[in-house]
């Protein structure tokens, strides 16, 4: 805790180079990033084990709370994808280094240059949902603690227990590893597997952003006769389940496009995300078992991560769902939208 509380006062006290606000600029949006990674996956599996939450949760979304942070995460994914693509090509031509500063400049130049439209298009979105009769602007802060909580409780409840099986096996295990200073095989295939990963997250990241937040927006996931962006089928009921069911089994060349797009989304963005978690728990955790307990943590939690939505994405719908989405009557059933 010192160490980071050192980080973040020296930081701010740094009249140096761009160098240092680079650095610290990519590990404070890889954490929001990583954040609301986690929220988006579990609240978007509830679509297919739990559509009553997963209802519920996307109208915490359209809240002008969590507008706010669509904002910031978008801007956060920006950053943090340039940058990261500013050090794989650094870490690979290592003589182009002497060109640092400039290129930390393009990165702010060029995430100033693509949010600015972005903004736009995304307040457009906002600007039309609430210029809609019957919308109140309403903040909802009751309902978006109560809907955060158990996310909060998880978290720490995951880290409590890192720490006790961090604390059994540190009195089991006496032994002394000499090597625990030597980088390691796996050390460095995590090394390229990072920079690899980052490069191949950047245009299926881009690309789910423009789908969802952008082209459409998180206020037309639950809008009736609304066709999914991607989709040639209309959201009849406006049930945010229908919006993912549709997206999820639209067929491309005998092949669910979409579920396809997702896993590897998944994929590579909870390994990454929860290995550069990984790197901040080494820099900040010093205490032995502490660090041991929240790299346990952060293991289980990309595992589950990865196992809850991986079952979500090649899961059928269940009988639950099919239920809603047919509730009202036949003008619930699917149709082509008009081209």
């Amino acid at each position: 805790m010192t160490t980071l509380v050192l980080t973040i006062t020296e930081t701010l006290r740094y009249r140096g180079k761009l160098g240092q606000w680079a650095w610290a600029l990519h590990r404070i949006s890889g954490v929001g990033v990583l954040f609301f990674f986690i929220l988006h996956v579990i609240d978007t599996s509830w679509s297919v084990f739990y559509p009553d939450l997963y209802a519920k949760a996307i109208a915490i979304y359209q809240s002008p709370i969590f507008t706010l942070g669509e904002f910031a995460l978008v801007a956060c994914v920006v950053y943090h994808g340039l940058n990261g693509f500013r050090i794989v090509i650094m870490d690979n031509r290592p003589n182009l280094w002497k060109y640092q500063d400039r290129a930390v400049m393009y990165v702010f130049l060029g995430t100033i240059i693509l949010l600015v439209p972005t903004f736009i298009l995304m307040f457009m979105h906002v600007v039309n949902h609430y210029n809609e009769p019957g919308v109140v602007f309403d903040l909802k802060i009751p309902e978006l603690i109560e809907s955060q909580l158990p996310f909060l409780i998880g978290i720490v409840a995951a880290f409590i227990g890192g720490l006790i099986l961090s604390g059994v096996y540190s009195v089991v295990d006496r032994s002394t590893d000499k090597k625990a200073l030597k980088r390691s095989k796996f050390d460095t295939f995590m090394w390229s597997y990072m920079r690899i990963s980052g490069v191949l997250i950047i245009p299926l990241v881009f690309g789910h952003l423009a789908m969802v937040h952008i082209i459409q927006g998180v206020f037309d996931i639950s809008k009736a006769g609304f066709t999914p962006v991607g989709t040639t089928v209309i959201n009849q009921s406006g049930q945010a389940a229908e919006f993912v069911m549709h997206r999820w089994n639209t067929m491309f060349a005998g092949v669910m496009i979409w579920r396809v797009y997702d896993v590897l989304l998944l994929a590579f963005v909870a390994v990454h995300a929860f290995y550069g978690l990984h790197y901040i728990i080494n820099d900040y955790v010093h205490n032995k078992v502490v660090r041991r307990g929240a790299h346990l943590a952060a293991l289980v939690g990309c595992v589950i991560l990865i196992t809850v939505g991986g079952a979500a994405l090649i899961s059928t719908s269940p009988e639950t769902t099919d239920k809603m989405l047919n509730q009202s009557d036949s003008t619930s059933m699917v149709v082509p939208a008009n081209k």
